[in-house]
């Protein structure tokens, strides 16, 4: 059966392939080739730069040419190689070399992957493509949802709301404010994320530059290697086997999982709010809720974000745990693992996606929102019996217990019953029958 959306096994190339197929930049083979081939092609031309080699006008400019324009065509050509090689890195160096060779570069052609094991070329590769995506993708989404929260934040900061401790009402508070939990909680982990370098390795088959130095033994090549990646946009890390530790990926795949788990927690509470009739939702001609129930309007895109994030985080814990870990110098086993990181990526752009989708949906139900604070206007307890503290009045907190706890309604003419019962100045019962369920919520929000 020819591959298609609907053929696909993954939901990330079938269901979702729209929401995401801009992510085959990074995270496909041919991403992998074109990035290997970038990296070939920059260090060829860094070899240049140090006087190793020169290369005529013609082929400098035409594997420059290479960095921009590398597309699908040249990618069939590196995997018709490779059949043959059963090599994925030594089919790219041969491409170059052909490359080379068609366009008078043929001086050069053994300097094309010199001194190098295949895992310099991957360990530059994979965390520059990882850079590039985190940079120009994930990051843009992440912060342009939570500048959408804080919008909302700013838009509901006066709206006064029933909060609830333990699913029960308790004092209350301001909606914005609620939003603006996240806000900042999201906004903590991006200063955390962007302190977190991208790094690659580079130096031989076993990290001590053992061919370079062989070759070249006058030639500093720590600091070579050190300019070269840094050229790239990447910290090069100075000891190594034969490939890099991977412990920043792991440190990106924690942190992308606490800012995951952290809008995990903000959908539950929408749903919940949703659920409360807090929040009703737009409608769109055409859809339909439930199969067998005309009415229903469900919190899909909160549920299908709050699923996406939850197999995200599932993947990330793996990478994080398993990419740090290899028997001696090296094992394979993070080869396959890397070919994957692009998956809970995916799945974290369709889940910001479908969290904003959601947010654009909502509609505030102020009655719903007022109504809940009227019928409870037990949480002015608090508020009482703190003043009655303050007033040294003796023992407020129990006779509130006494008289909020129970089964028994509390409405406003209980409260201010109680309230002209007790043996206290004319003032301070004025001052608190002015304490409500919609004035009690704290000091207002300073953005």
């Amino acid at each position: 059966m020819e591959l298609t959306a609907l053929s696909a096994i993954s939901a990330i190339d079938g269901r979702y392939r729209k929401q995401v197929q801009h992510l085959d930049d990074y995270f496909s083979e041919y991403a992998l080739m074109k990035y290997r081939v970038i990296i070939e092609v920059e260090y060829l031309l860094f070899l240049e730069k140090k006087k190793f080699l020169q290369l005529s006008t013609k082929t400098r400019k035409h594997i420059q040419n290479l960095l921009t324009e590398f597309g699908l065509e040249d990618a069939q050509e590196i995997k018709q190689i490779e059949y043959t090689t059963n090599h994925d890195v030594k089919a790219v160096e041969y491409f170059l070399k052909s490359e080379l060779e068609k366009n008078g570069g043929k001086q050069a052609l053994e300097w094309v992957h010199f001194g190098l094991t295949s895992q310099d070329i991957n360990n530059t590769a994979i965390p520059l493509s990882w850079k590039h995506a985190i940079e120009y993708e994930y990051l843009p989404f992440l912060l342009n949802l939570n500048a959408q929260l804080k919008l909302l934040a700013r838009e509901w900061k006066d709206i006064p709301m029933l909060a609830h401790t333990h699913g029960q009402p308790a004092s209350p508070t301001r909606l914005g404010k609620e939003i603006m939990v996240f806000v900042e909680r999201i906004q903590n982990q991006v200063e955390q994320f962007i302190g977190i370098p991208f790094m690659g390795k580079f130096g031989g088959a076993t990290g001590n530059f053992n061919a370079h130095h062989i070759a070249f033994p006058k030639t500093d090549w720590v600091k070579f290697s050190n300019e070269f990646l840094d050229q790239l946009g990447l910290t090069r890390q100075q000891f190594t086997t034969q490939i890099e530790h991977y412990d920043n990926f792991a440190a990106h795949f924690d942190c992308m999982k606490r800012i995951n788990n952290i809008l995990i927690d903000f959908c539950r509470d929408m749903w919940t709010y949703i659920s409360m009739e807090y929040f009703k939702q737009k409608t769109k001609k055409g859809e339909v809720g439930s199969s067998a129930m005309p009415h229903k309007v469900n919190p899909i895109d909160f549920e299908n974000a709050e699923g996406n994030l939850g197999l995200a985080n599932a993947v990330f814990e793996h990478l994080a745990g398993k990419l740090p870990v290899s028997r001696l110098q090296r094992d394979l086993t993070d080869s396959t693992v890397l070919r994957n990181i692009g998956v809970p990526f995916s799945h974290t752009i369709i889940a910001l996606k479908s969290i904003e989708k959601g947010l654009g949906k909502l509609l505030l139900n102020h009655s719903r929102i007022h109504e809940d604070l009227d019928n409870n206007w037990a949480v002015v307890a608090e508020a009482i019996q703190t003043v009655l503290r303050r007033e040294k009045y003796p023992q407020p907190y129990e006779a509130l217990k006494a008289l909020t706890r129970g089964n028994q309604a509390i409405d406003k003419n209980a409260i201010h019953d109680f309230i002209d019962g007790l043996k206290i100045d004319t003032e301070v019962k004025k001052e608190l029958k002015k304490i409500s369920p919609h004035n009690y919520t704290g000091i207002a929000i300073k953005f």
